[in-house]
């Protein structure tokens, strides 16, 4: 199986699953203490806890603390709503191409939601006008289907100037691009090869929120449950191998992106070229029957569109988002691709690809 589905999750990377082992251990390794227990087995999972909570810190700007979650689902729950539950039904403005993860908590706050467009390229403009009185504003640094990077910078820099808080779902984005300051951030450790099940909110200091679940309060009270050692171990991992080879990863990713454009040369890209994480290529094809294009090559792994929102029957809310009519929307793909990607791979995957639209005529 060639594996081209990177925005859905990424490989582990070895180093993860090693920091992981320690703390999957039975009676007679002591590796399964409780973290937040005050005896020696609690002490050092709780120092494994703390050591990872500073290696994933190091992927966020100064300034904030790092509030581990299951994920980064739970990360913008806990965003929006501990916001809005602070700032008492205050409006939140949300881009047109966002995970559902906020589009769907931000349209069900008692404040409501207002939708941000994009353009055909998928990107919020910069000077996109904020309406009055909002409270909150969210974009994501990149999409999940499409890739395009948004401007979030100065779009957050736009927000605080209005009093409003910023946040950014930088899942696809933590890793491989520098995060951009905002006001809280979300991201999940298995989109930067580290395990599934675990993800964090970055919080500025003197950002108040109400918190989502309660309980213990273990996450500094924001967010109650007992910690997995051996999640939080493999998420530390992962961000700091992220960091260290992020320059010699973008490369690699570069040199992919460019043998991709020419193997799929008479496909369509779907959104912006240059403002784009090139480990995304979504295409379309005239006529292209997509289910029919997944069965003929089960060789490869690809999607049809955000795994996320895969059987659910609702046409791409993104693809819409830009422009696409429903017929082109249905007729387009989503490779992606990333750190043990090989080009010959993405090569024979690519041809069977290729051959199998063809024979669609």
């Amino acid at each position: 199986m060639i594996y081209l589905d990177y925005q859905a999750t990424t490989p582990l990377a070895p180093e993860a699953r090693e920091a992981m082992l320690r703390w999957l251990g039975g009676p007679e390794d002591g590796g399964f203490g409780n973290p937040h227990s005050p005896h020696v087995l609690g002490r050092e999972a709780g120092a494994a806890v703390d050591w990872a909570r500073e290696q994933v810190a190091a992927l966020f700007p100064p300034g904030g603390r790092v509030i581990f979650t299951s994920g980064a689902t739970e990360a913008l729950n806990i965003a929006l709503r501990g916001a809005e539950a602070v700032r008492g039904g205050a409006l939140v403005a949300v881009s047109a191409i966002e995970h559902a993860a906020v589009l769907d908590t931000a349209q069900a706050l008692p404040g409501g939601a207002q939708i941000l467009p994009v353009n055909r390229e998928g990107l919020v403009d910069a000077q996109v006008p904020l309406p009055e009185g909002v409270g909150l504003v969210a974009v994501m640094q990149v999409n999940n289907e499409i890739g395009t990077i948004q401007p979030v910078a100065e779009l957050a820099a736009r927000a605080r100037a209005t009093g409003a808080l910023f946040l950014c779902d930088a899942v696809q984005a933590a890793g491989k691009l520098p995060l951009a300051q905002a006001d809280m951030i979300a991201i999940s450790a298995h989109k930067f090869h580290g395990p599934k099940g675990i993800g964090a909110l970055w919080v500025r200091e003197g950002v108040e929120l109400a918190p989502l679940v309660t309980g213990g309060g273990q996450e500094g009270g924001l967010r109650s449950g007992t910690l997995s050692p051996a999640l939080c171990a493999g998420m530390g991992a992962a961000a700091e191998l992220a960091l260290a080879r992020r320059d010699e990863d973008a490369a690699h990713v570069a040199a992919l992106w460019a043998r991709a454009r020419e193997l799929f040369g008479g496909w369509t890209l779907n959104g912006s070229a240059e403002a784009r994480y090139r480990g995304n290529l979504n295409l379309r094809r005239e006529g292209l029957d997509v289910a029919r294009l997944m069965a003929d090559v089960r060789g490869v792994a690809f999607s049809a569109g955000s795994a996320c929102a895969s059987g659910s029957g609702r046409p791409s809310h993104v693809l819409s988002a830009i422009g696409l009519l429903p017929r082109e929307a249905r007729g387009s793909i989503r490779l992606g691709f990333g750190r043990y990607t090989q080009i010959d791979s993405l090569e024979r995957a690519a041809e069977m690809i290729t051959v199998a639209a063809a024979q669609q005529g």
